[in-house]
């Protein structure tokens, strides 16, 4: 934790070194709802229980966990793994280890990232993309707190306290048969929920703030100030990416930034164009967000979460929609979206929303 005129603040450990898309750099509790979870996550750490962080892809799960780990007692390392970064072949070696001869290319002994956090905190960030048969070991591990490696038949006793990270529903990973039940109660035991950055509206400013004295240090410039346009914009902005969004536009804001002043239109954000000097005109009011840009910054924010089937789950929503706000009227939806009664009706029955029956069809021939 290090103190700064901003507010509370955590960072990463050589943040300059790690790429922008990576992971939040910074974590600013200044909001009072981000207040109120550092007191949590506070009294968590005091103790030794297993915790569960979810929130979405950019919220900073890995500095709440690196927080949980330096205000608790455990005076061994940090660990922190990607669990989507390895491949299911390779995911087993990775956290549990190998002998040498266990595999093709495995030519001397290694110890898994478990015993690598001995005496201290093992992270497993996107805990959600474990394979099943994984699940199973980990579950046996956390169980009776020993590791086997590959190609060993010998336990090897590991004092390790775990935090998960996930930016999935594992509760809906149970229903759908992709996550074990038994081992979400084992991971849930100390359940953290990260906020996104559009719930802890308060945390906003302080963070661009932050990241505006730290890239203008790195480029060895002087501190631009905010316009009241961009500072509307930036406050009313949706980010969908949350810190690491907002981390990439105020650094891009600095490298185009003239004359010491970021402008509206120097923010690099969906459905606001980029602007030269030449061609700015005079700062005005920005006009609240309409419809499109609305869908724009939901559609973003569906993409950074990895949401599966966007499309076909986008179109469906598009047609049910429309076809509930027109009261089920086939000519009146079909004229609302511009499409033929055909392409729509194609589209109704396909999401079940018609049934092709000769009494539906009457009804169509009727208008209805």
């Amino acid at each position: 934790m290090t103190s700064t005129p901003y507010a509370r603040l955590l960072t990463l450990p050589n943040a300059e070194q790690a790429a922008l898309t990576i992971r939040a750099k910074a974590l600013i509790f200044h909001d009072a709802k981000s207040l109120a979870l550092l007191r949590q996550v506070e009294r968590i750490a005091c103790s030794d229980a297993n915790v569960l962080i979810m929130g979405e892809s950019g919220t900073g799960k890995e500095l709440v966990a690196r927080h949980i780990h330096a205000e608790s007692e455990r005076r061994g390392p940090f660990v922190a793994v990607n669990c989507g970064a390895f491949s299911d072949n390779l995911i087993e070696a990775e956290l549990f280890g190998h002998e040498a001869g266990a595999f093709t290319g495995a030519q001397q002994a290694r110890a898994g990232w478990f015993e690598a956090a001995q005496g201290g905190t093992l992270f497993l960030d996107e805990v959600g993309d474990l394979p099943l048969a994984m699940q199973v070991k980990l579950l046996r591990v956390l169980q009776e707190r020993q590791v086997v490696r590959l190609g060993s038949r010998r336990p090897i006793p590991v004092d390790v306290r775990l935090v998960a990270a996930t930016n999935v529903h594992l509760e809906q990973a149970v229903q759908a048969g992709r996550f074990r039940l038994d081992l979400y109660y084992r991971l849930n035991v100390a359940p953290v929920l990260l906020p996104p950055l559009r719930e802890r509206t308060g945390d906003i400013l302080p963070l661009v703030h932050y990241f505006i004295d730290y890239y203008s240090q790195r480029m060895d410039s002087d501190r631009p100030r905010l316009s009241d346009e961009a500072t509307q914009m930036l406050r009313a902005y949706a980010w969908p990416g949350n810190i690491r969004e907002l981390e990439n536009v105020v650094h891009f804001a600095l490298i185009v930034c003239q004359h010491g002043r970021i402008e509206a239109g120097d923010l690099r954000l969906p459905g606001l164009p980029l602007q030269t000097a030449e061609s700015r005109p005079p700062a005005t009011t920005p006009e609240p967000c309409d419809g499109l840009a609305a869908i724009r910054s939901g559609l973003y924010r569906l993409l950074d979460l990895d949401t599966p089937h966007v499309y076909e789950r986008i179109e469906e929503l598009l047609f049910t929609a429309a076809f509930a706000y027109c009261q089920e009227n086939q000519v009146r939806t079909a004229r609302q979206l511009g499409i033929s009664r055909n392409i729509l009706r194609t589209q109704l029955k396909r999401f079940g929303l018609i049934r092709d029956t000769g009494l539906e069809a009457a009804g169509e021939a009727a208008g209805t």
